[in-house]
């Protein structure tokens, strides 16, 4: 499957990562569709890990039966245009999906529930935020959440490292939840890609 995205997201994707630059490239790939489209008209939220997925089952619990349990994991790929879309439809509900290094969407509709008692995020962001940054910084996964206002936030170490925001084309954005830190700007026909600078 061609991910649509390009280049823009190679700063963020990179081998510095704890995780699979392929697959987290696939998981933003899959964000930014859902924050283009939504799902049967209307703005959708959603929250990803991707990586040490061990730790991140352990620091989460299912809220209804889950529906990815028992399919096989060929099915459950990241890159599987099926599954790109049974994902669209399972965005509705509440919940994490939780990705694998290798790419296999292994649980939806989960709750996080790591420490978030040292987590520091600026004003207007919510619980679903806070669980991607506390998530982040107790395991080694990167956590991404696609909000419903269309921005999607990349966390790391219980912090936004990346923003994202869809936008038509000569609109420009600068970074609204970066805080304390040089940044970076990417830009191409219709994304723009905020990125903390390395120190």
């Amino acid at each position: 499957m061609r991910l649509l995205s390009g280049n823009i997201f190679n700063k963020i994707c990179t081998s510095a990562r704890n995780v699979s630059p392929k697959v987290l490239k696939y998981v933003l790939d899959l964000c930014v569709e859902l924050a283009r489209e939504g799902r049967e008209g209307r703005k959708i939220g959603t929250l990803f890990t991707v990586g040490d997925e061990e730790q991140v089952l352990k620091y989460s619990r299912c809220l209804i039966l889950d529906p990815l349990l028992g399919h096989p994991d060929n099915l459950k790929k990241i890159d599987n245009a099926g599954m790109r879309e049974t994902v669209k439809e399972l965005a509705q509900l509440d919940g994490a999906f939780i990705v694998s290094e290798q790419g296999v969407i292994l649980s939806a509709a989960r709750y996080l529930e790591a420490p978030s008692e040292k987590v520091k995020l600026p004003l207007g962001l919510g619980a679903r935020h806070v669980a991607a940054a506390a998530i982040s910084l107790n395991t080694n996964a990167v956590a991404v959440v696609v909000s419903s206002s269309s921005v999607i936030l990349v966390f790391e170490n219980g912090e936004i490292i990346a923003e994202i925001f869809i936008e038509l084309r000569g609109f420009g954005r600068e970074s609204i939840y970066i805080q304390h830190a040089k940044i970076k700007e990417f830009r191409d026909d219709h994304l723009t890609v905020v990125t903390k600078e390395a120190k």
